[in-house]
């Protein structure tokens, strides 16, 4: 795995996860039923703790100017409604492992395929005033001032990919997808359960169901 640096640790832990010649178009059935319960239970309102701790995923993005209100709020806030609306997306298997793992737990997370970005190294800190990616296939961007962002570096140049509401359209998976990261964003004032830990574990697990080798980190 290559090496992670985290500019924002004293806001935010990086659990990295790294998967290699996933199956991204393997009919994928989750263990137990475990996607059908999630989503069923979703239905319903959020314990106090499970609250808790995504007001506590929005406050660790209040850095600078940023507000993590509307539009740039959380992409597991997107999730949660999703699911209460009977409106789970089901894209591929890396995917929907992702954005169960991110449902499940009410934690952001970024999914990005590694093939389509040079990077020796990954760096994690708050966007620049002009920094922006382009973030769907229309074409629209998003401005990543002050936003947690994720870059791949490649010879100290440094490439946006991924900030916990929306992932760059250049290395989102697709059929293509073999090699892929992901980074669960996690508020490093939060103490007791959920821990990241078990988050990653989850992640790994559902991962090595569908990849030849799966590694994971906090950083």
């Amino acid at each position: 795995m290559e090496p992670v640096a985290n500019l924002l640790e004293d806001r935010i832990r990086i659990g990295f996860v790294r998967a290699y010649n996933v199956r991204i178009e393997q009919n994928f059935t989750f263990p137990d039923n475990r996607l059908d319960q999630l989503l069923e239970q979703r239905k319903q309102p959020l314990t106090e703790r499970e609250d808790a701790f995504r007001k506590a995923c929005r406050d660790m993005m209040r850095i600078g100017t940023y507000k993590p209100t509307g539009r740039g709020k959380p992409a597991s806030e997107y999730l949660l409604r999703a699911a209460s609306e009977d409106a789970f997306p089901r894209i591929n298997t890396a995917a929907d492992i992702n954005n169960h793992v991110s449902l499940a737990w009410i934690v952001p997370i970024s999914l990005w395929d590694t093939d389509r970005v040079a990077a020796d190294s990954w760096l994690f800190r708050p966007g620049k005033e002009n920094e922006t990616f382009v973030f769907n296939p229309s074409g629209q961007t998003i401005s990543l001032q002050d936003l947690v962002t994720g870059f791949a570096v490649k010879d100290g140049l440094e490439t946006p990919v991924v900030t916990p509401v929306k992932d760059c359209q250049l290395t989102k998976t697709g059929t293509e997808t073999q090699n892929i990261a992901a980074a669960v964003y996690y508020p490093a004032a939060w103490t007791g359960a959920p821990a990241l830990e078990d988050m990653l574990g989850e992640f790994t697990e559902l991962l090595d169901m569908v990849s030849e080798k799966t590694e994971n980190g906090v950083f």
